[in-house]
C-alpha cells in the first residue's frame, strides 16, 4: 500500500492547475487583443470602473473589450486561489507540500497575480507607454511560467511519467536555449506592436523589402524577426536531436509540439504581412508566441527533471521504500 505522505498529488489539484494555467492564457491573448484593437486607454483613467460602468454599453466596442480584459483577471485571481486551496488541503502529502511541491509554486502564482495586475493600473495612470506594456508582458509571461510549474508539479503535462524516465544534460541546454528565445520574442513582439509605426515597418516578407518604413521603427521589427526565426530554426532541430539522443518521450511530444507552433507562427506572420496586417490574423499571431512560450518552458522543466536538475516533490515521494516503488506509485495513480 501507498503511504499517505508519499501519494503523487490528488487529480483535483491537478485539474485546478490546468484551469488557472488556461484561464491565465486567455487573458494574456485577450491582452494582446486590447492592444491590437487600440482598446489599452479606452477607458481612459478610469480604474477599475469604466467611466462608473462595471460593464459598459455594447455600442462601445473598445471599452467593452478593455472591461472583459479586466474581468479576465478578477476570473484568473479566483482559479488560481482556487489552486492554492486545493493544494492547502493536500499540503500533508510531500508531493504537494514538501520543497518543490505544488503548495509553494500555488503560493508564488498567487503573489505573482498582483503583480501585473497592479502594474495594469500603473499602465492606465501612466498614459499606457512602451515599457509598461514590455513589464507588463514580461510578469504575465512569469505567471504564466510558474502556472506552468504548478501543473507539471501536479503531474499535468507529463509530470507524473517523467519522475520514472532519465533524460540528458544536453537536452536541458537545447529546451533553454528554445525558453530563451521564446521569451525575448514575445516581449520584443510586445514592443513591435505598442512602439508608433513598428508593427507595419516591414512590407515584405520574410525580409523587409521595398516600401518599408526605415528608421528606428523598422529597427524594432527587424530585430524581433531575426531572433524569431532563429528561434523556429532552433525547435526545428530540437524533435530530431532529442529523438537521435533517447530522450523521454514526453520531452519529445513537448519537442515536436513547439516545431508545429513554430511553423504555424511562420504562416501566421507571412500572411500578417502579405495581408496588410488584419487584427485577426495579428491577434492569432501574439496568441501562438504565447503558446510557444509555455511549451519551450514546459520543455524545459521537463527535461530538467529528467536530468536531475530540478528535484520535484513528487520524485521523493516516489523514491522506493520497504512498501513501494516509483513504479508502484505511478501505476497507483493510473488506477485512481
Amino acid at each position: 500500500m501507498t503511504s499517505a505522505l508519499s501519494s503523487p498529488p490528488p487529480v483535483a489539484v491537478r485539474r485546478a492547475a490546468y484551469v488557472a494555467l488556461v484561464i491565465a492564457l486567455v487573458h494574456i491573448i485577450f491582452g494582446a487583443i486590447v492592444r491590437i484593437s487600440g482598446s489599452g486607454m479606452g477607458c481612459g483613467e478610469n480604474w477599475p470602473k469604466c467611466y462608473g460602468y462595471w460593464f459598459p454599453p455594447f455600442d462601445r466596442i473598445d471599452l467593452v473589450i478593455e472591461v472583459m480584459h479586466r474581468y479576465l483577471a478578477i476570473a484568473l485571481f479566483a482559479s488560481i486561489a482556487v489552486l492554492v486551496a486545493t493544494a492547502w488541503r493536500s499540503r500533508q502529502l510531500m508531493s504537494v507540500g514538501g520543497s518543490g511541491g505544488v503548495w509553494n509554486t500555488a503560493r508564488l502564482a498567487l503573489a505573482l497575480w498582483f503583480a501585473p495586475a497592479l502594474f495594469g493600473a500603473v499602465t492606465v495612470y501612466t498614459g499606457n507607454p512602451a515599457w509598461a506594456t514590455v513589464v507588463h508582458k514580461l510578469l504575465a509571461a512569469s505567471l504564466i511560467a510558474v502556472l506552468a510549474a504548478a501543473t507539471i508539479r501536479a503531474g499535468g503535462f507529463g509530470g507524473l511519467r517523467i519522475l520514472s524516465a532519465r533524460g540528458t544534460t544536453k537536452a536541458v541546454g537545447g529546451a533553454t536555449g528554445a525558453a530563451v528565445l521564446a521569451l525575448l520574442v514575445v516581449i520584443l513582439g510586445g514592443l513591435t506592436a505598442k512602439i508608433p509605426g513598428a508593427a507595419i515597418a516591414c512590407a515584405g516578407f520574410p525580409l523587409c523589402g521595398a516600401g518599408s518604413l526605415g528608421g528606428g521603427a523598422q529597427q524594432v521589427q527587424l530585430t524581433h524577426r531575426v531572433l524569431a526565426y532563429l528561434l523556429v530554426l532552433h525547435l526545428a532541430s530540437l524533435p530530431f536531436v532529442f529523438r537521435k539522443r533517447g530522450e523521454p518521450l514526453v520531452v519529445l511530444r513537448a519537442a515536436w509540439f513547439g516545431l508545429a507552433l513554430g511553423g504555424l507562427q511562420v504562416v501566421w506572420a507571412a500572411w500578417m504581412v502579405t495581408g496588410g496586417f488584419p487584427g485577426v490574423v495579428r491577434s492569432l499571431h501574439q496568441a501562438t508566441g504565447i503558446l510557444i512560450w509555455v511549451t519551450a518552458f514546459t520543455m524545459t522543466y521537463l527535461t530538467r527533471i529528467a536530468a536531475g536538475r530540478s528535484v520535484v516533490a513528487a520524485q521523493r515521494s516516489a523514491e522506493p521504500s520497504s512498501a513501494t516503488t516509483s513504479s508502484a506509485l505511478i501505476a497507483n495513480v493510473a488506477h485512481r
